[in-house]
Protein backbone atom coordinates (compact mmCIF):
# COMPACT_ATOMS: atom_id res chain seq x y z
CA UNK A 1 0.00 0.00 0.00
CA UNK A 2 1.18 3.57 -1.16
CA UNK A 3 -0.14 6.36 0.74
CA UNK A 4 0.12 10.09 -0.94
CA UNK A 5 -1.19 13.15 0.32
CA UNK A 6 -1.57 16.32 -1.70
CA UNK A 7 -1.37 19.44 0.76
CA UNK A 8 -1.96 22.00 -2.09
CA UNK A 9 -5.49 20.37 -2.27
CA UNK A 10 -5.94 18.85 0.45
CA UNK A 11 -6.23 14.90 -0.72
CA UNK A 12 -5.15 11.82 0.44
CA UNK A 13 -4.75 8.70 -2.21
CA UNK A 14 -4.31 5.25 -0.96
CA UNK A 15 -2.68 3.19 -3.58
CA UNK A 16 -3.80 -0.63 -2.81
CA UNK A 17 -1.17 -2.77 -5.19
CA UNK A 18 -0.09 -2.55 -8.75
CA UNK A 19 -3.39 -2.87 -10.21
CA UNK A 20 -4.67 -0.08 -12.46
CA UNK A 21 -7.78 1.03 -12.04
CA UNK A 22 -10.33 1.27 -14.12
CA UNK A 23 -13.20 2.69 -12.82
CA UNK A 24 -14.37 5.24 -9.71
CA UNK A 25 -17.34 4.89 -7.34
CA UNK A 26 -17.99 7.42 -4.93
CA UNK A 27 -19.30 5.80 -1.71
CA UNK A 28 -19.29 9.30 0.22
CA UNK A 29 -19.09 12.48 -0.81
CA UNK A 30 -15.36 12.82 -1.35
CA UNK A 31 -14.63 9.31 -0.63
CA UNK A 32 -14.10 7.61 -4.35
CA UNK A 33 -12.96 4.16 -4.57
CA UNK A 34 -10.82 2.96 -7.61
CA UNK A 35 -11.77 -0.50 -8.99
CA UNK A 36 -9.75 -2.19 -11.78
CA UNK A 37 -11.48 -3.89 -14.78
CA UNK A 38 -12.17 -7.13 -13.02
CA UNK A 39 -13.86 -5.57 -10.11
CA UNK A 40 -10.97 -5.35 -7.92
CA UNK A 41 -10.33 -2.26 -5.15
CA UNK A 42 -7.08 -0.59 -6.69
CA UNK A 43 -7.29 2.65 -4.69
CA UNK A 44 -8.64 4.67 -2.25
CA UNK A 45 -9.26 8.95 -2.81
CA UNK A 46 -10.42 10.94 0.22
CA UNK A 47 -10.91 14.74 -0.61
CA UNK A 48 -10.99 17.61 1.60
CA UNK A 49 -9.49 14.87 3.24
CA UNK A 50 -8.13 16.71 6.75
CA UNK A 51 -12.00 17.71 7.70
CA UNK A 52 -12.51 13.79 7.58
CA UNK A 53 -9.51 12.18 9.25
CA UNK A 54 -6.71 12.69 11.34
CA UNK A 55 -3.57 13.92 9.27
CA UNK A 56 -0.67 12.90 11.54
CA UNK A 57 -2.41 9.55 12.89
CA UNK A 58 -2.59 8.34 8.50
CA UNK A 59 0.70 9.83 7.61
CA UNK A 60 2.75 8.28 10.48
CA UNK A 61 2.05 4.18 9.93
CA UNK A 62 4.10 2.44 8.46
CA UNK A 63 3.17 -0.58 6.59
Amino acid sequence: MNVHYDESVDALYLKLGEDEPDGVIEIAEGVNIETTAEGKLAGIEILKASQKISMNTILSYTL
